[in-house]
């Protein structure tokens, strides 16, 4: 019997590569025998990272993806060398905790441009034949439970988490007769190195808060990751425009 979480031979282009939960994509991704393409500003990170993947094929990416006019041709550019692509996964990201009293447009545009976006102009880059693999693929990008759980000062992480959504499902209509899906993964709190430096601007006491409203406690990378590659596979290969929540009963509530 095939493995219906095999990956092999498959090559996906996973962004914010270098850490997090992007990281640990990468890292399950290679033991299911994809080939990555390993994203991320941080070259040193990347760096870091290839020892860890297993396998063979891999490749590594430094890009900016602030610069989201020049995405699609980078993409197009990197499956002339490398292949066509049968997976996406937008994990790069980042969070900015402001109030809105002090939220100025200087401050959040980065963060949508980066977040919701990039994440636009990569699936432009994958939709091209000459990117994507002819029998279609799968597009994952990384959510939050901030989409529509709200927290003061949260208001422009939230807004670019949100957008994500109705961005999946639009999609999910428009290249589906591709055979290309395209859901969201929504993830609760997640021990990675951006939750770190959040956490570190917290009141005594206030990260117990937050652990206490997951029932499950908080959760790592790789549970996030576990989702991710039940949507790239066959596993999820009846599932399009839908968000999985993974988050420790955090939702529930």
């Amino acid at each position: 019997m095939n493995n219906p979480m095999s990956l092999r031979s498959r090559r996906i282009l996973v962004t914010g590569a270098g850490s997090g939960i992007g990281r640990a994509t990468a890292v399950l991704l290679a033991n299911l025998e994809a080939r990555v393409v390993a994203a991320d500003v941080d070259a040193a990170a990347l760096a870091s990272l290839e020892p860890e993947l297993a396998g063979s094929g891999h490749r590594y990416e430094a890009v900016d993806l602030l610069n989201v006019d020049a995405i699609p041709a980078w993409m197009a550019g990197l499956a002339a060398s490398a292949g066509p692509l049968a997976g996406l996964v937008h994990a790069a990201g980042m969070q900015r905790i402001q109030p809105l009293r002090l939220l100025s447009s200087a401050e959040y545009r980065p963060l949508m441009t980066l977040n919701t976006e990039a994440a636009l102009a990569l699936a432009r880059g994958f939709q091209k034949k000459a990117v994507s693999e002819s029998q279609g693929g799968s597009i994952v990008f990384i959510s939050s439970v901030m989409a529509w759980s709200g927290s003061a000062g949260a208001a422009a992480y939230s807004m670019s988490k949100a957008a994500l959504h109705g961005l999946a499902r639009s999609l999910a209509m428009e290249l589906a007769e591709r055979r290309i899906r395209v859901n969201c993964v929504a993830p609760g709190f997640v021990r990675t190195p951006m939750f770190d430096r959040i956490a570190a601007l917290w009141e005594a006491g206030q990260l117990e808060q937050v652990e206490a409203l997951h029932p499950l406690g908080l959760g790592e990378a790789a549970d996030v990751a576990n989702a991710i590659a039940f949507l790239l596979a066959d596993t999820g290969r009846w599932m399009t425009g839908s968000v999985v929540t993974v988050d420790g009963g955090y939702s529930a509530h």
